[in-house]
């Protein structure tokens, strides 16, 4: 009789079949261990004490099932249903883009913007997707308002769900429509990490990206700032004097974003801050007081 393979052998196996379908073979093995404490619920230590010995009654069927997702080059953060930003855990499905940790930068930015201060009292996220910024920003600034839009319904439901897995469904309303159209008043900080991605790009993409998270929230136009040109243009009518625009933008964008920002302004404090490659990623630009606009108009 033919011995029954080992946790460890079929894990082996299917990390070489995940580096077999284009994943990178340290991230194939990876992929291949996390697949597996998914399926088991365990944590690594217990994945290390046990994956000498044979594996357990109907592991090896929800397993496989699994992995075949992710040789189809599925994101892993929708198998498995969740993804971490900021240290929190949050649900993501392919109705949202799957969160980045270049993002974060944007929460990093209004904090230090409103650090020694009480915080906003208004905030609003434009095109939420998972929820992420919304949600974030809500559990940092205790006494913050947050409004948060998208133009998906299904995605709208997905950030729904997050703010209330993290305690914050009452300071955070959900609005679907395009960019300002749906919120009313102004707000204290506008936050954003819009669609950047230029359709000329699409082919490049790797499968995980162009194959699976919603075109939606990647792409916008020939030069990627259809979504950006407009929010930049649009933003002051909906800021309170002092108030910040905070959003992302994409590689090779930060001539075009600073064009834009200029001709929308007047404008304060505007800064183009690089993430941690040293790419220009996150604007940061605050609404004048009404003092400022008088000595800027000729």
């Amino acid at each position: 009789m033919t011995e029954a393979p080992s946790l460890r052998t079929l894990v082996s196996d299917r990390g070489r079949r995940l580096a077999a379908a284009g994943i990178q073979p340290d991230e194939a093995r990876l992929d291949a261990e996390l697949l597996a404490r998914h399926v088991l619920g365990w944590d690594r230590a217990t994945f290390i004490v046990n994956e000498a010995g044979p594996v357990l009654p109907g592991f090896e069927r929800a397993y496989a099932t699994l992995c075949e997702r992710r040789e189809r080059r599925e994101p892993m953060a929708y198998i498995l249903g969740r993804c971490e930003f900021w240290g929190l855990e949050f649900d993501v499905t392919p109705a949202v883009l799957i969160p980045r940790p270049e993002t974060e930068q944007i929460v990093e930015e209004a904090l230090a913007r409103y650090a020694g201060t009480g915080g906003p009292d208004r905030i609003l996220d434009v095109g939420t997707g998972s929820g992420c910024l919304a949600v974030t920003l809500a559990r940092e600034f205790p006494r913050a308002r947050v409004v948060a839009t998208d133009l998906s319904q299904e995605a709208l439901a997905v950030a729904s769900r997050n703010a209330r897995r993290h305690g914050v469904e009452r300071r955070v309303a959900f609005a679907e429509g395009s960019l300002f159209a749906p919120v009313e008043g102004l707000f204290d900080l506008i936050v954003s990490n819009p669609p950047y991605v230029p359709e000329h790009d699409r082919e490049i993409l790797q499968p995980e990206i162009r194959d699976h998270e919603p075109a939606l929230a990647l792409f916008a136009g020939p030069d990627g700032l259809e979504a950006i040109r407009p929010m930049v243009a649009l933003a002051r009518g909906h800021l309170r004097w002092e108030g910040w625009l905070i959003f992302e933008f994409g590689f090779g964008q930060a001539d075009a974003v600073t064009a834009l920002i200029a001709a929308s302004g007047p404008w304060d404090d505007v800064a183009l801050v690089p993430d941690l490659q040293g790419i220009p990623r996150t604007a940061t630009l605050r609404c004048p007081a009404p003092a400022a606009v008088a000595r800027a108009s000729p």
